[in-house]
């Protein structure tokens, strides 16, 4: 069985899927976004190599927890469909075991058929929606969307459940037409359970100073809960619109 490169995990997670969750965040992203608040997690290369009962020894002490609160798995990254394959074997060995819950957190930065045999054996898909303008996308993240919207058709298609998660930055996410756009694409979807705005924040500048990474949105604050509330009006009217054709 193949290894996994871990960026590290978290026992007790609560915002990644439901209930109780051990997080493990992978190694490796292609996506550069402005706002990622663990750059450090980008190199493909680095990170702690574990083995697959090495990761299976680290959730199993937390199972009692997991199973009572209705939580399980959660993989994040980083990107964790770069290293689709052992995700599948590590989803693959919880469910067979312990028949825990399985939630991949992802940017969709691939596409559904590349990753049918991870996407088979995955409860829930949570999907980082980061902007529905592509040429919004490629300068926030230096790639374009086409992947990540094509992976949210492939999972709407495919009768797959998905929470969609949208981070909000002051400056770049309220124009409004882009935030009717991005209700209206999701309102096209089958399977969305669950819609999620993130407010930007500043807690992950430091790692950029230390990695000696210019930080872009230096002096960008946080959005106001009025913005978030204004942002998830426009979607939901967006929403709306495409239900009434």
């Amino acid at each position: 069985m193949a290894n996994g490169r871990i960026h590290s995990l978290e026992t007790f997670g609560t915002v990644d899927g439901p209930g109780i969750r051990f997080v493990l965040f992978m190694q490796g992203c292609l996506l550069k976004c402005q706002y990622c608040h663990n750059p450090d997690t980008w190199e493909l290369n680095e990170g702690k190599e574990m083995s697959l009962e090495e990761v299976l020894a680290e959730i199993k002490p937390y199972l009692h927890y997991y199973r009572s609160s209705g939580g399980g798995l959660t993989v994040s990254g980083g990107e964790p469909t770069l290293q689709a394959h052992f995700v599948k074997q590590l989803f693959t060995e919880v469910k067979k075991r312990w028949n825990l819950h399985t939630t991949l957190d992802t940017n969709g930065y691939n596409e559904g058929d590349k990753i049918n045999d991870l996407l088979d054996v995955t409860d829930l898909v949570m999907l980082d929606l980061k902007h529905i303008d592509n040429e919004a996308h490629i300068k926030l993240t230096g790639k374009s969307n086409d992947r990540t919207l094509k992976l949210a058709r492939w999972l709407s298609d495919h009768n797959r459940k998905m929470w969609i998660r949208h981070v909000y930055v002051p400056g770049i996410h309220n124009g409004e037409e882009d935030l009717l756009n991005l209700g209206r694409f999701i309102g096209t979807l089958n399977g969305v359970e669950k819609f999620e705005i993130l407010p930007y924040h500043q807690m992950g500048i430091y790692k950029w100073e230390v990695m000696g990474k210019p930080y872009e949105l230096e002096g960008v604050p946080s959005p106001s809960e009025e913005e978030v509330q204004r942002a998830y009006r426009l979607i939901e009217e967006g929403r709306q619109q495409t239900a009434l054709v």
